[in-house]
């Protein structure tokens, strides 16, 4: 699963070309959206809560998540009313990293207001995972995929961009495969996550 994605073929995109590049071919009329998150440890500078979070304040980064609700359910109106299916998978390393658990709630909001996300844990995968990690990719239909990039403190930096078509569907189907065998979101929160103690913030994340 995903062995040609290391080989390849990828055009560099800085993160506002990664941007203005992903958001016009979302409304150029592809049919869905996949994203695979696979990182344990990143940061959101700007995100209101994850600022509260990373300081320690983590009720105070619990309650701003509300913030991005309105805008959440606009994304997700949208993208309803363009004709595109999105799917999210997370997987998720044991122990919880003090981000995955903050992540998590985000994910809560996200979810209830529209997006489709089932959660993997890292070791039902572990023999795929032998060589490498399954990649962070976010995929718009049979177009193009990106692999997300970030620095080495966990900063979104860009993306690598795929075009070719064999690799992009091998990619899919290696998605389809994992998000089938994933957990639903609420199932996996309610039992692992929302009885969790506040996380001990050692650094960031």
């Amino acid at each position: 699963m995903f062995d040609s994605f290391p080989n390849g073929t990828f055009e560099r995109l800085a993160r506002p070309a990664y941007h203005e590049e992903f958001f016009r071919i979302l409304k150029s009329g592809v049919r869905s959206q996949d994203k695979l998150e696979r990182g344990q440890h990143f940061q959101e500078r700007g995100f209101a809560s994850w600022e509260a979070f990373a300081a320690g304040r983590w009720e105070e980064a619990l309650a701003l998540i509300e913030e991005r609700r309105p805008a959440y359910a606009q994304q997700f109106a949208e993208a309803e009313e363009l004709g595109v299916a999105q799917r999210r998978l997370r997987v998720v390393e044991f122990p919880v990293t003090p981000y995955v658990q903050w992540e998590l709630h985000v994910l809560r909001l996200r979810a209830a207001v529209g997006d489709r996300i089932r959660v993997l844990d890292a070791r039902t995968i572990a023999d795929i995972e032998r060589e490498r990690t399954v990649p962070e990719v976010v995929i718009l239909g049979d177009v193009v995929m990106y692999e997300v990039q970030y620095d080495d403190e966990g900063n979104a930096d860009g993306a690598r961009r795929y075009a070719e078509p064999a690799l992009i569907a091998e990619t899919r189907a290696g998605f389809a495969s994992l998000y089938a065998r994933g957990e639903p979101f609420g199932d996996f929160f309610e039992r692992e996550i929302a009885t969790l103690s506040p996380p001990v913030i050692d650094g960031v994340g």
